[in-house]
Parts: structure tokens; sequence; C-alpha cells
């Protein structure tokens, strides 16, 4: 794991272990590797309650609930689907919080209008999600560390904006 990654993952965790929040993640191409990021840091039982590794399409619609029309009409590897794997998560997971990746790590699986190096990442809550896109192949390894990265900070920078290291308890879990 990347020393950035660690260095990211304790910010994240001194917010969330200060406001009682929680996170969780649902992650396509990066197959766990954002939860890791965010379980290296000791504690983090305290905020991060889990993941979803949803690789297939399948366990995309099935358990996180992305929309079968959305995958048909514009693939997995999609804004839209980012914004339904956050969604799930934190329905499924029961957190305040969710990550999510969704991408073309290669070097297969690409196509035309969607290339190999394409990675959809969100976060956030139910009714507030950003997302980035990532759009450089570097091969595989690195696209892969790459999106984690970009994810966890992403998502630090949310929780910046949202100012939630000064809401604390002020916050309300989601349903």
């Amino acid at each position: 794991m990347a020393f950035e990654t660690k260095i990211i993952s304790r910010e994240i965790g001194d917010i969330l272990y200060a406001s009682g929040l929680t996170v969780g993640t649902a992650e396509s191409c990066t197959g766990g590797r954002i939860g890791e990021g965010l379980i290296s840091v000791p504690g983090a039982s305290n905020y991060y309650k889990g993941g979803i590794i949803s690789y297939t399409d399948e366990i995309k619609e099935n358990l996180l609930g992305v929309d079968p029309q959305v995958i048909a009409e514009q693939t997995a590897v999609c804004e839209d689907v980012a914004r339904q794997m956050v969604k799930g998560a934190i329905q499924i997971l029961n957190v305040n919080f969710a990550i999510a990746s969704t991408g073309f790590a290669g070097p297969g699986g690409g196509t035309p209008e969607v290339p190999v190096g394409t990675i959809w990442i969100a976060c956030g809550m139910m009714d507030d999600i950003v997302t980035m896109k990532l759009t450089q192949d570097y091969g595989r390894d690195i696209n892969l560390a790459i999106a984690t990265d970009k994810s966890l900070r992403l998502f630090l920078d949310y929780l910046k904006t949202k100012n939630v290291h000064m809401a604390g308890s002020e916050n309300e879990k989601n349903p």
C-alpha cells in the first residue's frame, strides 16, 4: 500500500472518529483496495462498517440496486452507476457515507467509447454525491493505485468541504 494512501486514510479516520459518523465502500475495479486503505488505520472499526466488492454487473444490480437499464445503455463504467453504487452501499451497510469505484483497469475490458483506464469514482451521502472520472491508462497496477488514492482523496476533500469535523454529533445518521 502506498504511503499516500495511509496518510489520506489517517486523515479520514481522524475526522470520522471524532464525528461518530460511518463509511462503507462499494468497489468494482478496485476490488477492495479502498476498504484496505481505510482499515490500515488502527481503530477503523469505529467508523468503517464494511464493503461490497461488486465486480460483476449481476452483483451491482442484485445487491447494490443498480438499474440494469443504465448498465445496458451506458455500461457499468459510467457516472450514474458510480452514484447508484454509493446509494446502494449506504442502504445495505447502514452508513452515513459511501465510496464507490467502477471502471476498466485493463489490460482488457474497454470499448472504443469507454477505453481502458476509464474509472468512475464517487462518494458522499444519499442525497449529496460527488464524482470524478479518471481517463488515463497507465497499466492495470498503476490504474488501480491511482483510482484508490483518488477515491480516498475525493472522500477526504468531501468531508472537509462539508465541515464534517466541525459538525460532530449534530450530523444525523441515515435510516
